[in-house]
């Protein structure tokens, strides 16, 4: 087995360059590659095959890399675009629209129904909606999101929708014969 100083000097240079592509800055590249070398040392006796150290290092680099974003994007604020409410929000076709929501949930299934009602219609925060469906938090996370995908699917069945480069949805209009939309 290496030394932790032979590893450093084989593998720094193409730990850093890999890690700077994920992240962008040079000095917060060193820092995580710091970090990598950390882990990497605290866990050397659990390398079983010293011959398979250069894919057990990158996996470290990945996983801290990983980790990095997963804090970083909890700690961040809402950036200025998300907080404000939708542009369209007066238009008479999006307030039409919001009537047609209500009745579409009403044909999703029961459990996506009452987790969309309890969640997106009341308002009510996941672990209240965990709570009054009898689940656990990610069971209710699950149901929401799923339910959302049927709604999503359920309204591009019947409407015609248009969307921005960003995928923001900027026009509607119901689809000739759709059953579903009641509004």
């Amino acid at each position: 087995m290496e030394s932790l100083d032979q590893i450093w000097r084989d593998y720094h240079n193409g730990l850093l360059s890999f890690i700077r592509r994920r992240v962008g800055a040079a000095d917060l590249a060193e820092d995580i590659l710091q970090d990598v070398f950390v882990k990497a040392h605290s866990r050397l006796d659990t390398l079983a095959d010293a011959d398979r150290i250069q894919g057990w290092l990158y996996q470290i680099a990945r996983n801290t890399i990983i980790d990095y974003h997963r804090t970083r994007k909890s700690a961040e604020p809402l950036p200025d675009e998300m907080a404000e409410p939708p542009e369209h929000n007066n238009d008479e076709e999006w307030r039409e629209l919001g009537k047609c929501v209500v009745p579409m949930i009403e044909t999703l299934p029961e459990g996506y129904r009452e987790a969309l009602l309890l969640s997106e219609i009341d308002g009510l925060p996941l672990k209240e909606v965990a709570d009054r469906l009898n689940l656990s938090l990610p069971g209710a996370k699950s149901r929401v999101q799923r339910g959302r995908e049927r709604l999503k699917k359920a309204f591009l069945t019947c409407c015609h929708v248009k969307f921005d480069s960003r995928g923001k949805p900027i026009d509607w209009w119901p689809k000739e014969g759709c059953a579903r939309i009641s509004c």
